[in-house]
């Protein structure tokens, strides 16, 4: 237990301290005189005295009250973390999608983000041809919005690497994959959920060009990675198959959505797929976590609880003394 005031629990014991002293030299000097009459203590003079003892015991404990005191209790709540994983390639600049895939991209995640209850940390990660974890996990949802809102399009796509920043963020450790592609072990993570954004261009330098065969594998083996740590992976598809041409280095190059390759990931870590056009889709992601039990420990005020045991023995002490003596002190 710890005082806000310990001063006043001095003061307030002292005084108790010193009506118990008086009470007791009283009652000396009250048997010594009735004895010295030649009349015997009886129990009932004790009896008297016991409302005395009671209201001493209440200023004793009102002073406890006063000095307020505070009890550490543990807490536990439901917490989750959220990393939103965005692609900025080059392939997101394209007009698809009214005004353009990232801006479409944008604003169904900062809904998303909106929609999410404060127990959810939610971290943001943008990624080009390496994942670049631009706001750690944290309850401060402001800072995940404004995360989002700077970001703009340029580069290639490794969605092999977006993942594995994502889980970094999570762990708070940078993962990556080990010799030859193998599988990492992170520990267990259920509690977390990542939702990528991307219209599934995985081609490295140019982000609009088909998906190689490192580049499927990687992103295979970090989808893996995921899977192994139970981190569930949503994918929302942004772009239209038909596709479009973006120019990107001066080159009119042709990019369409790619749902097979977003599809596979989402099926790989037991997550979900979702069309961007369908943004009501999303509002189910958050409930589909299983938020982890933390605890933690915060202060109890005991003030109102010792004001109410002292308000009860002073009042005991007045009817125990009304009840004796016909008069209250």
């Amino acid at each position: 237990m710890t005082f806000a005031n310990p001063i006043l629990l001095a003061v307030g014991l002292a005084v108790a301290a010193a009506l118990a002293c008086a009470a007791v030299a009283a009652t000396r000097r009250r048997a010594r005189a009735l004895a010295s009459a030649g009349v015997a203590t009886a129990d009932g003079s004790r009896a008297r005295l016991a409302g005395v003892w009671f209201t001493i015991a209440g200023i004793a404990v009102l002073a406890v009250a006063t000095a307020g005191p505070a009890a550490t209790v543990p807490v536990s709540h439901a917490s989750g973390t959220v990393i939103i994983a965005i692609d900025v390639s080059g392939s997101m600049a394209a007009t698809d999608v009214a005004p353009s895939r990232l801006s479409a991209a944008k604003k169904v995640a900062q809904a998303f983000i909106n929609a999410q209850p404060p127990s959810v940390d939610i971290g943001v990660v943008a990624f080009e041809q390496g994942g670049l974890e631009t706001a750690v996990p944290i309850a401060d949802h402001a800072a995940a919005l404004a995360a989002i809102g700077r970001l703009s399009a340029g580069g290639g796509t490794s969605l092999g690497s977006a993942i594995l920043a994502a889980l970094s963020a999570i762990t708070h450790r940078t993962v990556s994959l080990g010799p030859n592609g193998s599988v990492p072990s992170i520990g267990f993570w259920p509690s977390a959920t990542m939702v990528l954004f991307s219209d599934g261009q995985d081609g490295g330098a140019s982000g609009v060009s088909g998906g190689s065969t490192s580049t499927d594998t990687a992103t295979a083996a970090a989808a893996a990675v995921a899977a192994k740590a139970g981190v569930h992976v949503d994918t929302v598809g942004v772009g239209t198959v038909a596709g479009t041409t973006v120019d990107v280095e001066g080159y009119h190059l042709f990019t369409g959505l790619d749902e097979a390759t977003l599809k596979t990931i989402s099926q790989t870590t037991g997550g979900t797929y979702h069309p961007a056009s369908n943004a009501s889709e999303l509002d189910g992601i958050a409930s589909s976590i299983n938020l982890r039990l933390t605890v933690t420990n915060q202060p109890l005020p005991l003030a109102g609880a010792f004001i109410a045991f002292a308000l009860a023995l002073l009042v005991a002490g007045a009817v125990l003394t009304l009840a004796r003596t016909g008069r209250v002190v």
